[in-house]
């Protein structure tokens, strides 16, 4: 009875993946935050993440701290911002960086429910400047406070749910995004984990 639970779970979790909705990391070298992303991102439903790392390190993830949310999200590595981009593009994503400086949009402004990816940088210098100005755009969320930051792990949970809010309102995690063939194909994949 357990694993038949487990099975279906499987199953209606693959169902509501949106494989068109991603996270790029770039040069993020806290692997508490790294591991915080990993399981908004699996709490999303975000299928896959890049990893852009050019001036760090990628850290080191203990199963403790993702819950294993590495588990069930994939990630790829790219080189540089130049590689990360040319391949979100001919997949068809738009690419926002998160960004503070003009002219970036608030991020309750952009449609979500498009192909997108969004770009979350260090947490001492932010995105890089070449990953800001190659970006389709830049967003910011709004802030009242003095502080004008938040932990990049709390800013990629904030600007994720409010992507799920808005497939949520038009139903994209209603209907699978994965072909039949595809979805049977994760499916094996994920009972061997």
């Amino acid at each position: 009875m357990k694993s038949e639970r487990r099975l279906q779970r499987l199953r209606e979790v693959l169902r509501r993946r949106q494989p068109d909705l991603t996270v790029v990391i770039e040069n993020i070298h806290d692997p508490h935050n790294v591991s915080a992303m990993l399981r908004s991102c699996d709490a999303a439903g975000v299928w896959e993440v890049q990893l852009v790392y050019t001036t760090e390190k990628f850290p080191r993830i203990g199963k403790k701290s993702s819950a294993s949310a590495g588990k069930w999200v994939g990630r790829r590595s790219f080189r540089s911002i130049d590689a990360c981009y040319d391949q979100l593009r001919k997949e068809g994503f738009r690419i926002y960086a998160t960004h503070l400086g003009e002219p970036s949009r608030s991020l309750f402004e952009i449609d979500l429910t498009q192909t997108c990816a969004i770009v979350f940088g260090n947490e001492h210098r932010g995105v890089s400047d070449e990953a800001a100005e190659k970006a389709d755009g830049t967003i910011h969320i709004p802030m009242c406070g003095m502080i004008q930051s938040l932990n990049v792990s709390v800013a990629c949970a904030i600007t994720l749910y409010e992507a799920l809010r808005q497939r949520l309102a038009c139903g994209d995690y209603d209907r699978p995004k994965f072909s039949d063939e595809a979805l049977a194909r994760h499916f094996d994949d994920w009972v061997k984990r």
